[in-house]
């Protein structure tokens, strides 16, 4: 389970709101794998990668429209790791996530914790409030 904690927050709350519905997603995406019970659990992967992309583009425009609205000098490489993101949960393979549902999911969730711990925490933190 990831837990969202202050050091997370960059400032601005909208955003520091949005993020944290990306933990809860990653969060659901944790309690599939350790679900047991669930022989099959392709169509709710499916769904997560779904919901986390489609967030993840949400997010993202908010985000930089933000950036842009105070000239922020970071804004291109903020869009480029982006546009890197969305990429990425596009490149998943859906056959291979059929065969290796599991493995899927962890790395599905290495990722998202990955973003959190270079991007948010790094990246993100760089950006002014106004």
């Amino acid at each position: 389970m990831i837990k969202w904690k202050d050091e997370y927050k960059i400032g601005i709350a909208e955003i520091d709101e949005q993020h944290k519905k990306i933990f809860d997603i990653a969060n659901e995406a944790y309690e599939l794998l350790k679900d047991e019970f669930s022989y099959d659990k392709y169509d709710r992967i499916i769904e997560l990668l779904e919901e986390l992309k489609n967030y993840a583009k949400f997010h993202f425009s908010y985000e930089e429209d933000y950036m842009l609205s105070i000239k922020y000098k970071g804004y291109f490489s903020q869009k480029v790791a982006h546009d890197n993101f969305v990429e990425k949960i596009n490149s998943y393979d859906l056959n291979d996530i059929d065969e290796n549902q599991d493995q899927y999911i962890l790395e599905i969730l290495d990722f998202v914790v990955d973003w959190i711990s270079k991007h948010i925490l790094v990246s993100d933190k760089q950006i002014p409030a106004q």
